[in-house]
């Protein structure tokens, strides 16, 4: 089933004192199949908070069709089927965590909002702070409030754009590994971010969006090559030992050489040994999504 659908997205504003219009969306398409995690990927300004705008109708884009649940976007009752939480969340400062997810609960005229509430408090890990004011909070603490607000009511389809922006790396696993056990429970989930490896380990599509377009979509395994680019050997060896072409890469006792298979490692590991050397490493390296990613950007 397809959850949402999005063909020939465009979107231009008016900027600068002549107010000349800058295209910013150039024909977007992409969709996204129920209970699959889909990263929409790009570098700063590249159209993907925009996109999500258009997705969930807070902005009005010039052409171009969105389908969410087979329905228009705009319908109140496909929305109330999302959560969503935007980059820059604005948060009511004067009230606590937990007034502020009551009043979210209000929205939705959610019944048992405050078994909700802790429902959420307890999955999100936010018992220490959930009745403090949010101007207190931190920017970690107050991404977790933004989620709950996103999931307070229990959504089936989940938009988060750059969910772990300004995390530390703790904050970073702990919303990864919430994404995941989402999409275990059913939940089909649509994020942007501009951080490779987060997406590389809990996405199964990617769309590599650049200039306002998608220039690469696909599955994972599909995109990111299982052939070995190269072979990383990290050993040492007596210092009269020089005998390797290419370069060496060396750091004290250690020495880093990268070869190009698996026939030249091996006679490169029976000579370090022949001569009294050590293996300690020998690592086969694949392509990845960043290597992908600034390739294709590169072309474009």
């Amino acid at each position: 089933m397809i959850v949402a659908k999005v063909e020939n997205l465009e979107k231009s504003f008016r900027r600068g004192f002549f107010l000349k219009r800058k295209k910013v969306l150039k024909g977007v398409n992409f969709q996204v199949n129920e209970g699959e995690i889909y990263g929409l990927l790009g570098p700063n300004g590249a159209g993907k908070t925009t996109t999500i705008k258009s997705l969930i109708g807070l902005i009005f884009p010039d052409s171009g069709y969105v389908e969410i649940f087979g329905s228009t976007n705009l319908d109140s009752s496909v929305k109330k089927r999302m959560g969503f939480l935007p980059e820059q969340p604005y948060f009511y400062e004067y009230l606590t965590a937990r007034e502020y997810l009551n009043l979210s609960a209000e929205i939705f005229r959610i019944k048992g909002k405050e078994k909700r509430i802790e429902e959420l408090s307890s999955i999100l890990s936010m018992d220490k702070f959930i009745d403090s004011r949010l101007k207190t909070l931190s920017k970690g603490e107050l991404q977790r409030v933004g989620l709950a607000q996103a999931l307070i009511n229990d959504p089936p389809f989940l938009i988060l754009d750059e969910p772990m922006s300004g995390l530390d790396p703790i904050g970073r696993k702990e919303v990864k590994d919430l994404i995941l056990e989402l999409k275990r429970k059913g939940k089909t989930i649509f994020f942007s971010s501009h951080i490779l490896q987060d997406a590389e380990l809990i996405c199964d599509r990617v769309g590599i969006m650049l200039d306002g377009k998608i220039i690469e979509e696909g599955k994972l395994k599909d995109l990111i090559s299982e052939r070995i680019h190269y072979i990383e050997i990290e050993f040492s060896v007596p210092d009269a030992f020089h005998s390797f072409k290419g370069e060496i890469i060396s750091s004290g006792e250690l020495n880093l050489i990268r070869v190009s298979d698996e026939k030249e490692a091996e006679e490169i590991v029976k000579k370090i040994i022949e001569n009294g050397g050590k293996i300690h490493s020998l690592v086969p390296r694949k392509g990845t999504l960043e290597e992908i990613f600034v390739e294709r950007v590169k072309k474009k």
